[in-house]
């Protein structure tokens, strides 16, 4: 039976006004089901955006997540942190987690490390993510490495799995059949409200299966 999977809203912001950025966002959440959102703000974005950007997000009951600032996500009223990849992922996702508290949801990105990864999960990761990262320059080979990952993710273990810089739908949907709980779909603040919410649709229907195999 074929599998299906949420997306997982991952937003680059890049210095665009408020207005902006709640325009492109709203549409995306509306144009499709979404789990989380995880915003990625720039140097230039200010609280009070980033604020708006949260409560479009809780008021539509999806999580809102910031990078990795426990204290600065508690302060904007933020749902949890997601710990970026980075070599020494582990170490920092230890002490984010140690130092959040018990409501917040805490998620990291694993890259293409099967230790890492177990790590993570056995550490206390409400998700595991696997990413890949903005310097591999072989995408196509890093897009199987992370299918295998997903599949190998999915079979032994429980805690949920989260695919990352989803480059397609078509590897949406792989990554939807390998068993990924969750499917990023990459959505920026310099785009159309328009684009952005068509492009949450085409990663939707990809990562859901057909209503007659459910």
């Amino acid at each position: 039976m074929p599998n299906s999977a949420t997306l997982y809203l991952d937003l680059a912001v890049n210095g665009e006004a408020s207005e902006t950025l709640c325009a492109v966002l709203a549409a995306a959440l509306d144009a499709a089901p979404v789990a989380s959102l995880l915003i990625r703000p720039s140097t230039a974005t200010d609280e009070k955006t980033l604020k708006a950007l949260i409560a479009l997000a809780q008021n539509r009951g999806i999580a809102a997540l910031l990078p990795a600032d426990v204290a600065g996500a508690a302060k904007l009223g933020a749902d949890g942190v997601h710990v970026l990849w980075a070599p020494d992922v582990v170490q920092q996702f230890k002490s984010i987690r140690g130092g959040a508290g018990s409501g917040m949801i805490v998620g990291a990105d694993a890259g293409r490390t099967r230790h890492d990864a177990m790590e993570l999960g056995e550490g206390g990761a409400d998700y595991v993510a696997f990413g890949v990262p903005a310097h591999v320059e072989d995408r196509a080979r890093a897009a199987e490495r992370q299918l295998g990952l997903v599949s190998w993710w999915s079979e032994v273990f429980e805690i949920p799995c989260v695919a990352l810089n989803v480059s397609d739908t078509e590897q949406a949907r792989r990554l939807a059949e390998a068993g990924a709980d969750f499917v990023g779909v990459t959505i920026s603040g310099n785009e159309t409200a328009s684009d952005a919410a068509m492009r949450v649709r085409a990663y939707s229907e990809a990562v859901s299966a057909p209503e007659d195999a459910k």
